[in-house]
């Protein structure tokens, strides 16, 4: 089943955000008095794609206030292209912020910065003792990880926000503080460099001849339950090749490389192997020179559609109505069995949720992204 991501994401959306509006905060944020705010960052790329519509609604209600974000250094790299932050303040753990110790030493550091608010995207009890050792008077935050006392603004993590779409998910945790909403578009824009970058980086890969860039995503981090098969992805590549005189592009981390070995093994041609040879910044400015991308469930998916690129995602354990990519070019290929989704990391049974997605529906989809 092929399905548009706007109706997946718009799916029970209205019905959750009626419950959730319904939770009101008893203690009023007096905006005369913020002018330096603390957002604590998610860790994972595609999270972070999908809070970018919350820090936005930051920006619009506090549009005087100086907007830092704590990150993992991972994921820096996705707000150099978000006009909404001023700093970003990087969360080095593993490495000097590790353990308490170092918890307690990055809290130290963020106390010498006088933030008036934290905003805490991430759900763990974590980010809101942090934020509490650093002495930030007005700490909001989802009351997920039994962390509510630690917030001066705790909002209830009912069951019907956790049905939404992650853009709403967050987005709706600030409308309940009372911040105004700037939407829910995601538009990543890379600059000059950015494109200059990409430019580079395809002459040092040899695809500067390439009329047709097609980057495929066959890894996903969580486990193989979101995986679609290497022997289909390579049977895609061949057919693009063939085709459309595409060039194929595989793209993911270190961790990814088993996953785009296999898809080379079965593959006839060979496609451009990238594992672990791009920063985030690097498979940015490569992600924005392609036609077509297709993936899994994964960060590079989300990226993709961020940019606007046609995307072609493929989903099995994982929920599309909660992770689907953002962008009107981007195509969800789901098959509602009844065991999906699972959201388990490994299949306990046949594997049906990705064995019912053929490679015909892959490369008709692709056709149609192309042509279109």
């Amino acid at each position: 089943m092929a399905v548009a991501a706007s109706a997946v994401e718009n799916q029970n959306l209205s019905s959750a955000q009626a419950k959730v509006m319904d939770i009101r905060i008893s203690k009023n944020i007096s905006y005369d008095n913020v002018h330096n705010i603390l957002i604590r960052g998610t860790n994972w790329i595609g999270d972070v794609v999908m809070t970018l519509p919350a820090l936005a609604a930051a920006r619009k209600t506090f549009p005087k206030a100086k907007i830092t974000v704590l990150v993992k250094p991972w994921v820096a790299a996705i707000f150099d292209l978000c006009p909404d932050v001023d700093e970003v303040f990087m969360f080095q753990s593993p490495g000097e912020h590790e353990g308490v110790a170092g918890k307690m030493k990055l809290a130290r550091e963020l106390r010498q910065k006088k933030f008036d608010m934290a905003i805490l995207l991430q759900n763990a009890i974590e980010a809101a003792i942090i934020a509490r050792w650093a002495r930030i008077p007005i700490r909001i935050g989802y009351n997920s990880d039994a962390r509510g006392w630690l917030l001066t603004h705790s909002v209830q993590r009912t069951k019907a926000i956790r049905r939404v779409h992650q853009i709403d998910y967050y987005v709706e945790m600030l409308k309940t503080a009372g911040f105004q909403s700037a939407g829910r578009d995601v538009h990543l824009r890379p600059n000059n460099d950015y494109h200059d970058l990409g430019d580079k980086l395809l002459d040092h890969f040899g695809l500067t001849d390439a009329n047709v860039l097609c980057g495929i995503a066959p890894g996903a981090a969580y486990g193989p339950a979101k995986r679609w098969y290497p022997e289909r992805y390579a049977a895609v590549a061949e057919r693009l090749i063939s085709q459309h005189n595409a060039q194929v592009l595989m793209m993911g981390s270190e961790g990814d490389r088993a996953s785009l070995d296999a898809v080379q093994e079965f593959a006839k041609n060979n496609l451009v192997n990238l594992a672990g040879k791009t920063n985030l910044k690097e498979a940015i400015a490569l992600i924005a020179k392609c036609r077509l991308f297709i993936s899994n469930d994964s960060g590079l998916m989300h990226v993709a559609g961020a940019l606007g690129i046609p995307t072609v995602a493929i989903f099995g354990s994982t929920n599309p109505t909660t992770t689907s990519p953002v962008g009107e070019k981007s195509v969800i290929l789901y098959k509602d069995v009844p065991c999906s989704p699972c959201l388990k990391q490994e299949c306990p049974t046949d594997f049906r949720c990705m064995d019912q997605i053929s490679v015909e529906e892959v490369c008709e989809a692709a056709r149609k992204l192309l042509d279109g």
